[in-house]
């Protein structure tokens, strides 16, 4: 039989709608299973127990008269702590932010969950402003993995992946800048989509600009098409978003007319290492291999060939560092004195680059998405490894003996698609002998969500998830 707390938010819903299961019941098995792991791994800064059973409650006499409010209506859902959610703090794993408020606006994807009647449980862990590909911070403390945890999660959404991995609750919202859902859902055995830049509306404006995303956090991605009906819809709050989707993305993960049929006929692009150097495990490298095969098995064209670009790592780092300098601008040096010393680095880094040196780095990255847009018009999908590495030990930046200054040493699949504003998503699709999961990453054409999501979906169909099973704890 399965626990409560192992079920989707689509397998929830169901039984609502059936009168199996009450919203309080699926809440109450959520709260107990923070209580249970979360000594374990530290996934949630804040969960408020009562006012997550208030709106359970409130939940469960709606599905009572039949009239559920949206299409969450009574699911338990987690949000990243970068993330206003009116109620509490956010205090985005910082001593530097104040905690008196007001906090009374949630951002315009928190909006979007509460108006569909979800029910939060509560905040979790980041590290400071976000800043990292791993999740420690001087506020909370480390993260660690669901499969072991003294290995980190991942970052910078590591307490979400950490939460939804181990069944507390089944969908989260996470941010990513250059990693900041895939690594951590690589790392933890769950899916994770980072949207076409604009898809999903965000406000306040990240201080790193157009490379933020906000994205689903999800056991599958039949979850995360349904989350994404949900927080697409359009916010006045955010000048660059793109509007509502014009679809369902439910529907297009059934292959419906949003979708544009089935997997059969796709053309993908396999390429092992993105082009570069990086020494990618071969317990990753033959995990990714099998899925890859396993598109062609669904009827997928598939070639091996890279995109072909070099590696854009110093660009981001200019546009990246810049944008961690731009947080910490206001702050004196009392403050800055409380920050992650790591943070403190990069932001002095960032504060030495002039004006040219950041448009140069644009340069860089309109001429990278140019390459991108030419490669998709003769690959629908661009598959690689979502990392070359599992998860290493919690705490630190980068893997002891790696050779890597920063986190992006160790990530180099990941951001060059934030700098492209591409969708891209990480599916769970093995596990090395030690027992750490493997991901392998889906990349789209921008605005072809739909299609990175109905990729996902046949991957589950076929399988793939079978090989990462649930961790224990």
């Amino acid at each position: 039989m399965t626990d409560l707390h192992d079920l989707t938010a689509v397998q929830l819903l169901e039984r609502y709608g059936s009168g199996d299961l009450s919203p309080v019941e699926a809440t109450r098995a959520a709260l107990d299973r923070i209580e249970q792991i979360q000594p374990r791994v530290n996934a949630y800064s804040r969960v408020d127990h009562e006012e997550a059973l208030r709106q359970a409650e409130e939940s469960a006499e709606r599905w009572r008269r039949g009239e559920p409010a949206g299409l969450l209506d009574g699911v338990p859902v987690s949000v990243k702590d970068i993330l206003l959610m009116r109620g509490g703090p956010t205090l985005r794993g910082s001593r530097t932010v104040r905690t008196d408020g007001p906090w009374d606006e949630d951002a315009p994807a928190v909006a979007r969950m509460r108006d569909h009647g979800a029910v939060f449980l509560g905040k979790t862990t980041t590290p400071e402003f976000g800043w990292k590909g791993v999740t420690d911070s001087p506020v909370y403390g480390v993260t660690g993995n669901p499969y072991a945890p003294g290995c980190t999660a991942g970052g910078s959404s590591g307490g979400s992946a950490a939460a939804v991995a181990l069944g507390a609750g089944p969908l989260s919202l996470g941010t990513d800048g250059g990693g900041s859902v895939r690594i951590p859902a690589s790392f933890c055995g769950i899916f994770a989509l980072k949207p076409t830049y604009g898809r999903v509306p965000i406000y306040p404006a990240s201080a790193f600009g157009t490379l933020a995303h906000v994205g689903p956090m999800t056991r599958d991605a039949a979850d995360a098409a349904l989350l994404m009906d949900v927080i697409t819809g359009a916010d006045w709050r955010d000048w660059s978003q793109l509007g509502p989707f014009g679809g369902s993305f439910r529907e297009a993960i059934a292959g419906g007319a949003e979708g544009g049929g089935a997997v059969d006929g796709l053309r993908v692009a396999y390429s092992p290492a993105l082009g570069g150097d990086a020494a990618v495990d071969p317990e990753v490298a033959a995990a990714v291999r099998r899925a890859v095969e396993l598109l062609a098995g669904l009827g997928a064209v598939v070639e091996e060939i890279d995109p072909g670009f070099e590696d854009p790592v110093e660009a981001f780092h200019t546009l990246w560092f810049s944008g961690a300098a731009r947080v910490v601008q206001p702050l004196g040096q009392e403050q800055r004195e409380l920050l992650d010393p790591g943070l403190r680095e990069v932001c002095a880094q960032g504060a030495s680059y002039s004006a040219l040196d950041y448009l140069a780095a644009v340069d860089v990255r309109m001429a990278l998405g140019h390459a991108m847009g030419r490669f998709h018009s003769a690959y629908d999908l661009l598959v690689t490894p979502t990392l070359p590495i599992t998860a290493f030990e919690a705490g630190v930046e980068v893997p002891e003996g790696s050779g890597h200054a920063r986190w992006t040493g160790w990530t180099p699949f990941t951001y060059p698609f934030n700098l492209t504003q591409q969708p891209a998503a990480s599916v769970p699709c093995g596990m090395t002998a030690s027992g750490l999961p493997i991901g392998v990453q889906l990349v789209g054409a921008r605005h072809a969500d739909a299609v990175v999501l109905r990729v996902a979906h046949a991957l589950y169909g076929a399988g793939v998830a079978e090989a990462v099973p649930s961790p224990v704890g």
